[in-house]
């Protein structure tokens, strides 16, 4: 079996981080962009925009 790998995906709208997890996670990229749009807006607690630059740096791009 091959191992998954977090990476960024080519399949991006900003830095391609909510698509590849969603890659990751084989859920629809859609969804996840929603959900953590929502998350992002709508809660105090979850520094969404903060969280999103630092995986962009720090996650790979896919070939």
């Amino acid at each position: 079996m091959a191992e998954k790998k977090l990476m960024r995906s080519s399949n991006k709208m900003l830095a391609g981080v909510c698509a590849g997890l969603a890659e990751y996670w084989d859920l629809d990229p859609t969804l996840v962009r929603v959900v953590y749009a929502a998350l992002t807006v709508f809660s105090a607690g979850f520094p969404g925009v903060l969280l999103y630059i630092i995986m962009a740096l720090l996650m790979p791009q896919a070939e």
